[in-house]
Formats: C-alpha cells, sequence, structure tokens
C-alpha cells in the first residue's frame, strides 16, 4: 500500500475513535471537539448526485461527519438521514465562512476550488484531502491519486468513489445507492415533460420535436405535466405557449425546490442537464435526451433509467453551444423518445440490485 493510502486510513482509524459531541452553529455531529470529518459538497447538482454514494460511505464509517454546502442544497443534503448538514449563502467571503469553521474539523475532504475550499485554507484545518487535481493542488495537503487519464472512460461517479476508496472504505454495497425517500406518494400515470437544460440550448431537444411528442404520450394515456426553469433559455415557456396553455405548468426558481415534485412523478422526460440527476435520486425514473454529452460519462445513476441518443459524428463535443446546425439534437426522433418511454413504463422503479451494485454491473 502507498504511504498516501496509509496516512489515509490511519486518518480513518483516528476519526472512527471520536465519540464525543461537537457542536457547530447547533449542528451536532458525532465527534471529538476540534475533530471529526468536514466534506465541501460539489456546487453543481449533477455533481452532488454522483457524490451521494461516497459520502453515504464515510457517514457509514464511523467518522464523525458533517458537510458543507451553499445555502440552496441544504434541503437535497438533509435527505440523507444522520448528516450533519452546514450552510452558507451564495454571498460570503471566504474569511467570515473560515470564522464559522476554525477549530472545528480534523480534516476535510474538498471534491472543487471555490469559497468552501478557500474558507477551510483561512480555518486552519490541518488535513485536507481531495482529488489529485490541478486546480485542487494549492489547497491539498493530502492529494488522493487518481486513475489514469488514459484508461477507458468511467461513469463521473467513480471520480468521488476512488478518493473514498483510498480511505480503506467499502463502496459496494447497495445501501449507498439507494434512493431518497420523501415520504410522498407517487401518482402512476403521471409523467413530467422538462425540456429546460441548465447545461447550455446545446443540450434542449428542438421545440417541434416536444410539441409533437405531447399528444402522442396523451394518446397513450399518460396525465402529463411540464415544468421549466426560472433562469432557464425559456424553451418550457414556449412550449407552453405553442400548445396553448392545456399543460399544467411550474416554474421552479431553484432546482432544490424540484425534489416533492419529482418524488410524486411516475416518470420523467428531460433534457440531458441536472433535473434528471435529481429526479434518479429520489428514484423517479427518467428518460434522458442526450446530445453534446456522453452518457456513459454522465447518465442518471442506476438502472430504472433510460439514455436516448441520435450519435452524430461531432458528438460528444461537450460544447453549450453548437457550433455547426445541432444535428444530434435535431436528428434525435420523436418516435425513439415513444419507445424508450413505452419501455420504462413496463419496468417498476428501482434503484440498484444487490447483484449490480457488487459487480458494478450499473456502470456498464
Amino acid at each position: 500500500m502507498q504511504r498516501s493510502s496509509l496516512v489515509f486510513c490511519g486518518l480513518i482509524l483516528q476519526f472512527a475513535l471520536a465519540d464525543r459531541g461537537a457542536m457547530l452553529h447547533g449542528v451536532t455531529t458525532q465527534a471529538q471537539t476540534a475533530g471529526g470529518m468536514l466534506i465541501a459538497a460539489p456546487g453543481r447538482w449533477d455533481e452532488a448526485c454522483f457524490a451521494v454514494p461516497a459520502v453515504r460511505a464515510l457517514m457509514a464509517s464511523g467518522i464523525g461527519v458533517g458537510l458543507l454546502c451553499a445555502a440552496g442544497q441544504r434541503e437535497f443534503w438533509e435527505t440523507l438521514p444522520g448528516l450533519a448538514v452546514l450552510d452558507f449563502p451564495t454571498t460570503i467571503k471566504p474569511r467570515a465562512l473560515a470564522g464559522q469553521l476554525a477549530g472545528q474539523w480534523q480534516a476535510v475532504l474538498l471534491w472543487e476550488p471555490g469559497v468552501a475550499a478557500d474558507a477551510c485554507i483561512r480555518a486552519k484545518i490541518a488535513r485536507r484531502l481531495g482529488p489529485n487535481e490541478p486546480s485542487l493542488k494549492k489547497y491539498l495537503t493530502h492529494p488522493v491519486p487518481l486513475a489514469s487519464a488514459q484508461r477507458p472512460l468511467e461513469h463521473r461517479v467513480r471520480h468521488y468513489l476512488t478518493v473514498v476508496e483510498t480511505l480503506g472504505l467499502d463502496t459496494t454495497r447497495s445501501e449507498l445507492f439507494a434512493p431518497a425517500s420523501l415520504g410522498l406518494p407517487r401518482h402512476p400515470q403521471s409523467l413530467l415533460l422538462f425540456p429546460d437544460s441548465d447545461f447550455g440550448v446545446s443540450h434542449e431537444w428542438p421545440l417541434e420535436r416536444w410539441t409533437e411528442l405531447v399528444p402522442a404520450l396523451q394518446a397513450a394515456g399518460w396525465a402529463l405535466s411540464l415544468a421549466g426553469l426560472a433562469q432557464g433559455s425559456g424553451l418550457a415557456t414556449r412550449l407552453l405557449e405553442r400548445l396553448g396553455g392545456t399543460l399544467p405548468y411550474l416554474k421552479f426558481e431553484s432546482l432544490a425546490t424540484a425534489l416533492p415534485v419529482l418524488a410524486a412523478q411516475a416518470l420523467v422526460v428531460a433534457a440531458d442537464g441536472s433535473l434528471p440527476h435529481l429526479a434518479a435520486f429520489v428514484g423517479t425514473p427518467c428518460v434522458t435526451l442526450f446530445g453534446p454529452n456522453d452518457p456513459a460519462w454522465k447518465r442518471p445513476l442506476g438502472r430504472s433509467h433510460s439514455e436516448v441518443r441520435r450519435h452524430v459524428a461531432c458528438a460528444p463535443c461537450f460544447l453549450t453551444k453548437c457550433p455547426l446546425d445541432g444535428r444530434c439534437q435535431g436528428e434525435l426522433s420523436v418516435a425513439r423518445v415513444l419507445a424508450a418511454v413505452a419501455e420504462r413504463s413496463q419496468l417498476r422503479s428501482e434503484w440498484f440490485s444487490d447483484d449490480s451494485v457488487s459487480s458494478f454491473a450499473w456502470l456498464s
């Protein structure tokens, strides 16, 4: 085992012995005073969803764990029972946040640069762990080596699991990947359409295709509703106008408010963006329409979802605006989306089976 791995494993054992409560702004963590591990949550919603299994593995290890996130993510992370969530406003300065963290934590796990990472340095948290990436180099005292870029493409969840595996933790248990339960009833024929993408307009299916899809889904017996982003491109609003305002419509001021709506659906059909990942998080099957992104890298977690994609020579390009003619979206047919919906409607909603998790077949 490499020396860095020994350091990490020793750190895990040290934290596992902690048994006294520490208070930070009224939130109790199972850790020593000036002890335990703070996890700085990823800022993007899709990345937050991919980090959940790793966070759960740390929670189950016996370490005193707290999670630091932007205020808009608090409700999302509070769906994980027993997780102490500490939030901060997006307008806070690193120095002010550092003052709230100083003396509270022995270690922090950082996934990305930003206000939280800056604050952890200013707070003089002694051990700062994270993936060994150039953007994090100045923040880390214990960088975690990642797989070579020459290896075959892996799902993004592996980025987070690799780090906690280096700590000696088991990441193959099915409960780490279970959907969050909001305790809401699911309406069996409800289908939510979400045309907007927070990834950019190149990730959105054309208005004409959505307009053609709606009557076909209604003819199949689905009870449709439509939702869009307040800060999005306005595609959902234009679709509502094209349909003469005949569908129930929701506008999400923040994706954080989407969780209870998603949990009540039988199925979601959405553009590639953060919303399909949030649907997967609450266990709602989703048909995701991919364009410039690569589903092998960033599809929603779980086997109860479908990815529909028209492969073209220039994809995946990962661009937010297409420099060509948007062919990856324009050539994706309504028939293929309807076929994916029909397939999903025949399958019960599930997350992962024990066998699929243990063999990592869910990433294949």
